[in-house]
């Protein structure tokens, strides 16, 4: 399979799809801490990950930089259009890319990405353009779900818990 690029919306993915404000009008999401050790562990094992996401916040320009995600795009229109630039940057191709996402503007990168994913509570109209529909919710470990799933592909789960000290 070979997928060294992971493509991640945000909203309905690495969180539950749900935006809260505050009084004084602040944006809060909430992210889910085994999806950010997933993120964390497939960059260390050499992964690249994107976020591309409609949405423009700084919470989730924070987040990114915690993780150490390399590639942050947000108030994207095109989503396509946005991984063809990544594409020609990073000189992979639509082989080497798993993408997940939850609603009609991720389908363009799905049907395009070498597997694709969705989290269970994703719109009921992404199950026909993805490959795999995960059990967990987006926000709650669906992102964990995704990287396990192509580790496991991939014969890399030994090096993963290696990363953990776990021989």
């Amino acid at each position: 399979m070979s997928i060294k690029l992971l493509l991640l919306d945000v909203d309905g993915t690495m969180t539950d799809g749900k935006i809260t404000y505050s009084n004084n009008g602040d944006e809060l999401k909430s992210f889910c801490v085994k999806d950010g050790l997933a993120v964390a562990s497939w960059i260390k094992l050499g992964g690249k990950v994107a976020i591309v996401t409609g949405r423009e916040s700084k919470i989730v320009e924070k987040r990114a930089k915690e993780l150490g995600i390399e590639y942050i795009y947000q108030g994207v229109k095109d989503k396509f259009k946005k991984v063809e630039e990544i594409l020609e940057d990073t000189n992979l191709t639509w082989e080497n890319v798993a993408a997940i996402g939850d609603d009609l503007n991720d389908i363009s990168m799905l049907k395009r990405a070498k597997i694709s994913f969705a989290p269970s509570n994703s719109s009921k109209y992404i199950k026909n353009y993805v490959n795999i529909m995960l059990t967990k919710s987006g926000g709650d470990g669906a992102i964990r779900e995704m990287i396990e799933y192509i580790l496991e592909k991939e014969n890399k789960i030994e090096e993963l818990l290696s990363l953990w000290g776990v021989d």
